[in-house]
Formats: C-alpha cells, structure tokens, sequence
C-alpha cells in the first residue's frame, strides 16, 4: 500500500504525507532526517507484515509541505494533530530518524493523550548535552557552532554554500561520500533498495530549494523550547556507536532526561541503524 496526499493547515500551508503498510493497521507517523522527505521509510515489507500503517510527512520547506517562516519544534505536533483528526486517526505512535528526533520528542510532549509511544532513532540531541558534537562529523561540528548565533539571512547562505551541490546531484554527493562514512553505512548505502530510498528522499527534499533545510538545522542549533523532562509518554531511544552524525553522548544526554526512557545502543552500527533494526524497532512501538 502506498498513498499520498496532502491537507491544509489552520494557517492555509499544504502538509504533504505518503502512506506505507497496512491501511487500517496499527497508524505510527515516522518523521525524516534531514535533509529528507516522506519518501524516506525502512522496509515497506516489514511495515505491512507487522500490520502497521506508516505516515511519512514532509516538514516545511522539504518536498511538497509549504515552508514556515518562524517555525518551532513544538509547532510540529499541531501539524501531527491535524493530519491525524483529517485521516481520522484519534492515537498513534510516532518515531523518526536523526534531524526528526525533536519533532518526536516534540509530539510526545505536547500530545500525551494521543501518542501511544515514542522512539528516536539515531536522533539529532540538544547540544547542551556534554560532548554532544565531538564525534560529529567536520561540517556538523562547524554549523552545530555557528547556527546558533548567525542571523536567518547569513545562514541560509552558508546553508547554500554547503549543500547547493549536493542538492543540485544528490546521486553524485552520496557515490563521492562512500569511504568517508562510518562502515556500518557504507555497507547499508551498497543495498540498492536503501540506496534508492535515500536517493529519491533528497531528491524529493530539495525539490523547493533549500529553505527547509537551512530552518531545520537552524532550530536544531538551538534550544528546542520544551522540557524533556515533561515527556510522559514511553520513549525508545536507538543509537549506533558508530554514529558521527547524532552522537552516543547525545543519546544518553536524552536517555538521562527522559523519565522511564529505554536506550538500545547498537555496538559497531551508524546513523542508518534504522534499516537493520527496523523490525525490533516496530514490534518495541507496538507493544506500548
């Protein structure tokens, strides 16, 4: 099953979401990385065997949802809110992967009477966590610093400046990346149906420019406006060890802040863990 569409939001921005699994199965809202788009999930065929029905939704800016100037974190669980009342869906489950981390955390605060359970894979941390970037990879280290303090109209052009290339040719930008990257992803990255997936995500992502990307990472530099603390929900947090994107010291910075959180670290794995553990990630949700 694969469905895709789009709703209007309270503000008149178009929300654009795809369909994976089982209609009328068990609804779990999967948010992307970043860059990303709602064509990014793991395994369509796990997804349906567990009978689950899997929402991907574009955040503003990226493939077909309207960018939002001013846009918060927390703004994105009354977008979530939304599209779960137009697709008649009263509780759900909600998980996402690095730069969607905070959105999970996000909806998982803001909307404790809907959200079954909650898992962050790989997932982007506050950087006020201690030695949150020191495994980072050089430019994640680089904007992690300057997001913070530069101005909206400097960053996006840094923000272009960095990835105007690979938005141009995301092919070209992943081929020239094997070797650079952690091991585990590299071997991820040579399966054709992770490598496709990944491939027509970005290209998807970029497909207004590079707005959405350049907010997203600006709000990721910064402080996320709500309390982990005030998570009342069951949250899962996977992280590989290998990981130079969202690194193991964030994960037990959000695993430490977290009432009742449960920590799964996946010795010698990297930022596409997801893909290998996307089965015992789906039965962990499931059984909240």
């Amino acid at each position: 099953m694969t469905i895709s569409g789009s709703i209007l939001t309270r503000d008149g921005r178009h929300l654009a979401y795809a369909e994976y699994g089982t209609s009328g199965g068990k609804p779990v809202f999967f948010f992307h990385g970043m860059p990303g788009s709602r064509l990014f999930r793991p395994y369509d065929e796990i997804t349906a065997r567990l009978g689950v029905r899997l929402i991907c939704v574009d955040r503003p800016g990226y493939g077909g949802s309207t960018f939002q100037p001013g846009r918060r974190i927390l703004d994105w669980s009354g977008d979530i809110a939304r599209l779960a009342d137009a697709l008649d869906i009263v509780k759900f489950s909600v998980t996402g992967h690095s730069g969607g981390g905070p959105y999970v955390a996000a909806c998982a605060f803001a909307l404790p009477e809907r959200v079954n359970a909650a898992a962050i894979l790989s997932g982007a941390g506050p950087l006020e966590a201690p030695g949150a970037a020191e495994a980072m990879s050089a430019v994640n280290r680089f904007g992690s610093k300057a997001g913070r303090y530069l101005p909206w109209s400097v960053w996006k052009i840094l923000v272009w400046l960095i990835y105007h290339r690979r938005a141009g040719d995301p092919a070209a930008a992943m081929d020239k990346a094997r070797g650079q990257r952690p091991q585990a992803d590299d071997q991820q990255f040579r399966l054709p149906e992770v490598r496709q997936t990944c491939l027509a995500s970005e290209v998807e992502a970029f497909r207004q420019g590079l707005n959405g990307l350049a907010w997203d990472a600006r709000l990721l530099t910064r402080p996320w406006g709500f309390a982990l603390e005030g998570l009342q929900v069951p949250v899962h947090i996977w992280q590989g060890t290998r990981d130079d994107q969202a690194t193991v010291p964030m994960a037990h910075y959000l695993a430490a802040k977290i009432p009742g959180s449960r920590l799964t670290l996946c010795e010698g794995e990297a930022h596409l863990l997801l893909f290998p553990h996307w089965e015992e990630i789906l039965k962990q949700l499931l059984l909240e």
